[in-house]
């Protein structure tokens, strides 16, 4: 593979990042590691009534209980896992950038037409201030979130870093984000069981736009993995219906935040590329 030459704007990010420049030594996302073991999945129908009740407060309305949205929840039940590595916070910008520098990939945009085919509520002006431009993300979000991803996007980092570190890389399954984000004994948000709007970058406390990751160490997981809830929602692995995926997380677009808690999931088309949806990365421990 190829190295090109870095534009001065991601040299100085890398190294804000504690990351060198592209073709100098590299240095991976850092990961937390997450004990083998079991862990409590799902949610009880009094989370569910709980997490709908946050939401009819902060929004004045029942459109989540109406709507039924978290009625694909199962009920708590313990699954193993294997130890594996997660990256402490969702892929960033500059993160993506470097892999955009050396690979050439299409960099994250989206065009008027294509965002109001997906129908959604946020007008395409909302869009432009996430849309990187001439192959570069928009100035000062370097160390936000990378966001309109589609699900294949996701996948073609995790090759690259896959063959840049010679280790294995690639979405979570839904399990292992879950068991990052909640610990093992289960809890309905990361740092625990009530809901603080101080803990995430949610509507409810944020400026109702992206952050830089690691800010919010109150809302660390029992492992110590940041931004799991709110910032974005997060791609996982798993497709329980065609060309359509998991996502998790909730975003900073959310209140209540019900959709928040790391049992809450729903699915979204692979090929969206959405200022809401994210992704970040598990690396398989080596044995």
């Amino acid at each position: 593979m190829s190295f090109k030459i870095a534009p001065v704007w991601i040299v100085l990010t890398l190294m804000t990042l504690g990351r060198n420049a592209i073709g100098a030594e590299f240095t991976p996302p850092v990961t937390v590691l997450i004990a083998a073991g079991p862990f409590s999945m799902g949610s009880s129908l009094e989370e569910r009534n709980a997490a709908h009740t946050l939401d009819e407060t902060a929004y004045g309305h029942d459109v989540t209980r109406k709507g039924r949205w978290y009625a694909s929840e199962s009920a708590p039940h313990t699954v193993t896992t294997k130890s594996f590595q997660i990256t402490r916070t969702p892929i960033t910008n500059a993160d993506y950038a470097q892999f955009i520098v050396e690979t050439s990939h299409p960099p994250p945009t989206v065009d008027a037409k294509t965002w109001a085919g997906y129908g959604l509520n946020h007008p395409f002006k909302t869009v432009q201030r996430h849309t990187w431009i001439n192959g570069a993300p928009p100035p000062g979000r370097e160390l936000h979130p990378v966001v309109l991803v589609a699900h294949a996007d996701g996948v073609a980092y995790a090759q690259w870093l896959s063959a840049k570190t010679k280790q294995t890389w690639h979405l979570p399954s839904e399990i292992q984000w879950e068991k990052a984000m909640r610990g093992p004994d289960g809890r309905r948000f990361p740092w625990g069981n009530t809901f603080d709007p101080t803990a995430l970058n949610s509507h409810d406390n944020g400026p109702f736009d992206t952050l830089p990751v690691g800010r919010f160490v109150k809302g660390a997981s029992p492992y110590g993995v940041l931004d799991g809830a709110g910032q974005v929602f997060e791609w996982t692995a798993d497709s329980p219906q065609k060309d359509r995926f998991i996502v998790k997380g909730g975003s900073w677009d959310d209140q209540g935040c019900g959709v928040c808690r790391p049992a809450a999931r729903h699915t979204r088309p692979a090929n969206l590329k959405h200022i809401l949806i994210g992704f970040r990365l598990v690396r398989e421990v080596r044995r």
